[in-house]
């Protein structure tokens, strides 16, 4: 097996990169593209193997991310794909390298961010593309020494030959040119100290690359004043990292324990209505949506999906792929709530049979939306509680685009947040503030044990005058019974 080596690097007289191209990176990203996207990087930023990389001096957020590299043997120009793969004459491996501080600068291209020298280190050893399956290739990328990557080519959005046979519709792709074919999901962020490996190899452990190497330095050099200066807001942040988590930003936080969710399944809804009025929450009622399974009382964390009315432009935008609808969905973890607002519009779904099994799949306590539901009867039958306003055929794109998620909302006629406490049964569903979950579930459970005294002495044939409310008399009543209670 031959080297990567600087006759190889010289030969490059373009690096083509795929923008998106694994479904676990489209997963992540929230984009499913429906043709391949490319950008170009200089062939001035091709490394060989074991070099350092410098992040630039003034900058924060320096990506990696562990891609499969195809080098071109023979010119191809417009070539179909059952020919393509034949003008490919080398796999190695490669680490697209690039500062999101400058991503800004440049609308699109990339030149800045990912055209810096070292930014494309490659190698070590270049596989015989006529001696593999293409897709059957596994791609690894090791962060000081955790793996944090790891793929195979057998479910890419695009193949590689489908990668070569369109770029050689409109331009020759000449022996020695490189193609980056996309990253899978695992992609982060190294400062400098860190050390990335990358290695690709087949599926069955085969042939290999062996680990490209690449150090991670500081530079020194701060940029100059008369060019684009390194800027960074926390959304680059989760971007690079791929997560809030990931780049240790602010994320929704749960009061709800199991222990103060337990004692808030044992009180009802209309006491919690009635505690919240004592404290002037008058409008945390969620109105007007009917129960799929009106004998179950839930209680959960509210995640938020928001839906605008639909616009034909960016319903084709925003509609397709993996929307915020499926990502709404597939984020809702154990527990959760997932709320959606459709502004009372009944002209349309908002959910459907397949989309709500998945939610009961990832454990979602249940799924309220002011709008309408698909699939009426199999989305009832399912042991997943669904509040709705009514039932409807219609797909989604008819009056609704879903837009986004884990933001405020308005749901029947109240405001939601992410991370606030929905408790729904029978009487209806309120929103409950988490900052006074505690006292409120305190306060309601010495409610209840009041109410089942007076309704006993209801029952027992006194008058509700003076017992409800209590008056000094029955309040003095009330606590004996609860001491002689405590004694057993």
């Amino acid at each position: 097996m031959e080297q990567v080596n600087h006759g190889t690097l010289a030969a490059a007289r373009k690096v083509i990169a795929v923008h998106i191209n694994y479904p676990s990176r489209a997963a992540q990203r929230g984009r499913t593209p429906e043709q391949p996207s490319y950008f170009l990087k200089p062939s001035s930023s091709l490394a060989v193997t074991d070099l350092a990389v410098e992040r630039p001096a003034g900058c924060e957020l320096l990506a990696f991310e562990g891609e499969i590299a195809l080098v071109i043997g023979t010119p191809a120009r417009r070539v179909s794909i059952a020919d393509a793969w034949s003008h490919v004459a080398w796999v190695t491996a490669s680490n697209d390298l690039g500062v999101y501080d400058l991503r800004y600068a440049d609308k699109g291209s990339n030149l800045r961010s990912k055209g810096g020298d070292g930014f494309t280190p490659v190698g070590p050893g270049l596989i015989p593309a006529d001696a593999v399956n293409s897709a059957a290739l596994r791609i690894r990328t090791w962060h000081n020494g955790v793996v944090v990557q790891d793929d195979t080519t057998a479910d890419l959005l695009f193949p590689f030959a489908r990668l070569v046979a369109d770029l050689s519709q409109l331009l020759t792709l000449e022996a020695g040119d490189i193609i980056l074919t996309g990253t899978p999901a695992g992609a982060s962020v190294a400062v400098p100290g860190d050390t990335l490996e990358v290695e690709v190899t087949q599926i069955d452990g085969g042939l290999t690359t062996g680990r490209l190497v690449t150090k991670v330095t500081d530079g020194t050099v701060p940029p100059a004043d008369f060019g684009a200066q390194p800027k960074i807001n926390d959304a680059q942040r989760e971007e690079a990292y791929g997560s809030k988590e990931a780049a240790g930003l602010a994320v929704i936080e749960s009061v709800l324990t199991p222990e103060l969710k337990a004692r808030l399944e044992s009180v009802s809804t209309a006491t919690l209505s009635s505690q919240l009025r004592k404290r002037g929450l008058n409008n945390v009622s969620i109105d007007g949506l009917q129960a799929t399974r009106p004998d179950r009382r839930v209680v959960g964390l509210a995640r938020t999906l928001r839906y605008v009315p639909n616009r034909e432009d960016l319903f084709k935008q925003h509609g397709g792929g993996f929307n915020a609808q499926k990502r709404a969905i597939d984020s809702v973890n154990e527990g959760d709530i997932l709320v959606m607002e459709a502004r009372g519009e009944e002209g349309t779904g908002t959910i459907g049979d397949i989309l709500a099994l998945r939610a009961q799949v990832r454990g979602a306590a249940a799924i309220i939306t002011d709008g309408g539901v698909r699939d009426f009867a199999a989305v009832s039958a399912m042991d997943m509680p669904t509040y709705y306003a009514n039932p409807h055929p219609a797909v989604l794109g008819r009056r609704h685009i879903p837009w986004d998620t884990d933001v405020t909302i308005a749901c029947g006629g109240t405001t939601v947040q992410p991370g606030d406490i929905i408790v729904a049964d029978a009487d209806g569903i309120l929103v409950i503030p988490p900052a006074i979950a505690e006292e409120l579930a305190d306060d309601c459970i010495q409610q209840e044990k009041e109410e089942v005294f007076i309704f006993d002495m209801v029952k027992q044939g006194h008058s509700v005058d003076g017992l409800y409310p209590m008056n000094a008399t029955w309040r003095a009543a009330y606590n004996q019974s609860m001491e002689e209670a405590s004694r057993g």
